[in-house]
């Protein structure tokens, strides 16, 4: 039992290197969380610092969730370890240790942990929500129909419950971390992908 406890807080450690902080600062000497949108991820990072570094965070967040899912396999057979690495890992993305508990919504690195979970579900939710995205430019409602059909097409699939356990959890996590997005698309304010950049402007 020692190996999964340790494999979970490994998780944690690694989903809470917040890298839109860290190349937010590197770049422009900014805590990204004090400008755009305020919040550390790839998104913000797109508004704030452009395309290059956006890409690099979105691929360095999914790396965490992919990472973690790879260490609770190697740790352990039962099908709950990946599981709950990749919750940590999300987790720690969300409210990470190192950066005061003030992270991003973990939408990249969920991605990574639902794809090393169950490829094909999340694929074909992934596809869903990207057109989605291309048809009304929203991030957070394909983050969220990523996030809530995952599950769906995970039991459809016919796959472990753990993982489909462990996948509607991480759509309770989606939803609690964009309820300020989900009012803003119920009141038609929300910001589309493209528009309102922010540039460096601080978060009131």
């Amino acid at each position: 039992m020692t190996l999964p406890i340790i494999a979970i807080v490994c998780s944690y450690l690694l989903g809470s290197v917040s890298f839109s902080v860290l190349i937010a600062k590197w770049l422009k000497g900014i805590d990204i969380r004090h400008h755009g949108s305020g919040n550390a991820g790839a998104t913000n990072t797109l508004r704030v610092l452009g395309k290059g570094p956006a890409i690099g965070v979105l691929l360095l967040d999914t790396l965490k969730g992919i990472v973690a899912v790879v260490i609770g396999r190697l740790v352990a057979d039962a099908d709950w370890v990946p599981v709950v690495c990749g919750i940590a890992a999300i987790a720690g993305h969300n409210w990470p240790i190192f950066f005061r508990f003030r992270g991003g919504k973990g939408i990249a690195t969920t991605i990574g942990v639902l794809a090393m979970l169950s490829f094909i579900p999340a694929l074909i939710a992934g596809i869903i929500a990207i057109l989605a995205i291309v048809w009304k430019r929203y991030v957070s409602l394909g983050s969220l129909i990523f996030t809530g059909l995952t599950p769906i097409f995970m039991w459809i699939y016919g796959d472990h419950l753990s993982n489909i356990l462990g996948s509607a959890l991480l759509f309770v996590f989606a939803v609690y971390r964009h309820r300020t997005n989900i009012k803003k698309l119920v009141q038609g304010t929300e910001n589309r992908l493209g528009s309102n950049k922010g540039g460096v402007s601080r978060v009131r």
